[in-house]
This record gives C-alpha cells, sequence and structure tokens, in this order.
C-alpha cells in the first residue's frame, strides 16, 4: 500500500508527496524507489513509478520529470517527453492529465497550485536551486500561464530538518554574501559548523516574492528511515546508494 501525504492547502488539486513505502525495491532501495538515476534495478523503478502514475489517476507515460541539476531552469511542459529527460528543477504546466513528478532526498519537493487559473507547479528545490532561485522563477512561470501570484499555494514536502543538515563555514558565507538576513535560518553546531533551516529559508522566500500561501509539511527526511530515503543518511553510514522519494502534482 502507498503511502501519500496531502496538504489541505494544494486542494481540490490532485496531488502526493509519496513516502516509500509500497514499492517493489529491495534491499538499500527497499521501498518505493522512483530514481531512474540510481543503481536499482531500471525495470524495478519502472514499476515502482507505474504505481504512482496509478495512484494519480494517470497513464505511465503521463507522469513526467526532469534530469534535474540542482538548477534554477524551469521548464513548460505541454506533453510527455520524448526521448531523454531534458535538464531543469522545475516545471510547469496547464495542460490537464499530465503529472509533473520531481525526485528528493533531502532536497525539498515543492509543489505549486492556482486552482481557478488551472495552473500548477513542481520544483526539486535544494539549497542551490533555492539560492540561486528556482522558487521565484516556479512563480513567473506559473504566471505566464495565467496563474496569479497571489493565489498560487506552495507546499514543501519532506525535507532534511534543520536540526539533521550540519554545514561549514564556506556554506553560510556564501548565503551571507547574497544576503546578511539569511543569517537567521543558521544556528551554531559542533565547532565551527552550524545547521541550516532548508525549509525555513524556502518559505522565507516564498513569501517574499509574493506566494498567495506558503507551508511546510514538516516531515524530515533524514530522521524518519522507514518513511523516507536520505541523500545525508546514507553517507552517514557508509551505504553505496540511495533511493529517490517522487512528489506529484496533476491538474
Amino acid at each position: 500500500m502507498l503511502e501519500i501525504i496531502t496538504s489541505d492547502a494544494l486542494a481540490p488539486v490532485r496531488h502526493g508527496f509519496f513516502t516509500r513505502k509500497g514499492g517493489a525495491s529491495s534491499g538499500i532501495f527497499a521501498g518505493l524507489n522512483c530514481g531512474t538515476g540510481s543503481s536499482d534495478l531500471s525495470e524495478v523503478v519502472a514499476i515502482n513509478r507505474a504505481r504512482v502514475a496509478q495512484a494519480m489517476g494517470a497513464a505511465p507515460e503521463a507522469l513526467v520529470t526532469v534530469h534535474q541539476v540542482h538548477s534554477a531552469d524551469v521548464l513548460t511542459v505541454t506533453a510527455p517527453h520524448t526521448g531523454a529527460p531534458p535538464q531543469a528543477d522545475a516545471m510547469v504546466t496547464a495542460t490537464p492529465g499530465l503529472v509533473l513528478g520531481v525526485l528528493t532526498a533531502d532536497c525539498q519537493p515543492v509543489l505549486f497550485s492556482d486552482p481557478e487559473a488551472q495552473v500548477i507547479g513542481a520544483a526539486h528545490a535544494g539549497w542551490r536551486g533555492a539560492k540561486e532561485g528556482i522558487l521565484e522563477a516556479v512563480l513567473t512561470a506559473m504566471e505566464r500561464l495565467g496563474a496569479a501570484r497571489a493565489r498560487i499555494s506552495a507546499v514543501i514536502g519532506p525535507t532534511i530538518s534543520q536540526a539533521s543538515y550540519e554545514v561549514g563555514p564556506e556554506f553560510v558565507e556564501a548565503f551571507l554574501d547574497d544576503d546578511r538576513d539569511s543569517a537567521r535560518f543558521f544556528a551554531q553546531g559542533t565547532g565551527d559548523r552550524a545547521l541550516f533551516d532548508l525549509p525555513g529559508y524556502a518559505l522565507w522566500r516564498l513569501r517574499a516574492a509574493g506566494v498567495g500561501h506558503a507551508e511546510w509539511t514538516r516531515h524530515c527526511t533524514y530522521r524518519d528511515p522507514a518513511r523516507f530515503y536520505s541523500f545525508r543518511r546514507t553517507t552517514h553510514h557508509g551505504e553505496a546508494d540511495y533511493g529517490r522519494l517522487i512528489s506529484c502534482i496533476r491538474l
């Protein structure tokens, strides 16, 4: 049985932040690994993605993902991709039936909706993408399709929480060089290390950009291995690879 986290803020648009439960993968990937870039068996990943599409009320080919590269690039989608997926880290659409999906394993999945305009978006927003403006770029791309920024709801799904996100001083400086006000999203860690509040930072950016509503589901990927994959947890445990969670939205 698949486990799907939803938010009332995105209703009535169909969406879901899928946990790792209910998939066909085994071993270190056990569960719903939807990452084609992982070393999991490709046929098993395809089964997992087909289960996700079915849960979203769509055919497998309607599930659209991109080759994520930690950029601020947004793709406007009008039909499923043919061939290799293009490089981008977010998508928007006004086309009914398409399922926009983003893959994460500590980075933020962010789903966007303006139900009145019938325009949706999905973003993979790690620290680099959020810092470079991926969230604001999605809002702009949605507006080009007829959405109104003040009507858009944005929901951040399961991501790494501040208590588990230790970073070095050069990381902190990179943010402070952009905006000194971002200091509020760093807490003191051990020695010269700091703890970064990634979802807090993203909510700040979204609200400053004028989004109608923004929230985080408050699920931490690092601290809940039974439900979520985590790149950082995998690294700390010395494992060879990790699964990817999928988050989806459709009209």
